[in-house]
């Protein structure tokens, strides 16, 4: 597995003050959203979180519409970052497929059924973290 480098201070405070866009997106973290995009997923949102903790970079958070499509969505997403030599470290909530969290490393995938996602509401809690919508 192929570590991206330590975020540096300087990319840190760009961070706080850029505008989050696509373009600038990590290609395995482009990667994960081609792969959810792929297969129906709903308010995919990107998180961008270098500015405010130290145990990863980014947030990818999306909706699946029942349990089946939130493992297919996970599926798909480890499939297309296996291919790029990239496995989670950790991976949680795939056996009920309310909650499906999916550890990177540097970037978390959460795959979150509609009634999940509204009670946990992520974007709310990180809400100034720069974001994307996808």
């Amino acid at each position: 597995m192929t570590k991206p480098k330590k975020t540096s201070a300087k990319a840190v405070a760009a961070a706080k003050t850029a505008k989050l866009t696509r373009r600038l997106l990590p290609p395995a973290l482009k990667a994960a959203i081609e792969a959810s995009l792929n297969k129906k997923a709903e308010d995919v949102v990107v998180l961008d979180l270098r500015a405010a903790v130290t145990f990863t970079e980014f947030f990818l958070i999306m909706t699946g519409l029942n349990v089946r499509q939130t493992g297919a969505l996970a599926e798909a997403i480890e499939h297309d970052l296996k291919a790029m030599n990239l496995r989670p470290i950790g991976m949680e909530g795939a056996a009920r497929g309310e909650w499906i969290l999916m550890d990177y490393g540097w970037f978390i995938v959460h795959i979150f059924s509609p009634a999940s996602r509204d009670y946990y509401a992520l974007e709310r809690l990180w809400s100034d973290a720069p974001s994307l919508m996808v």
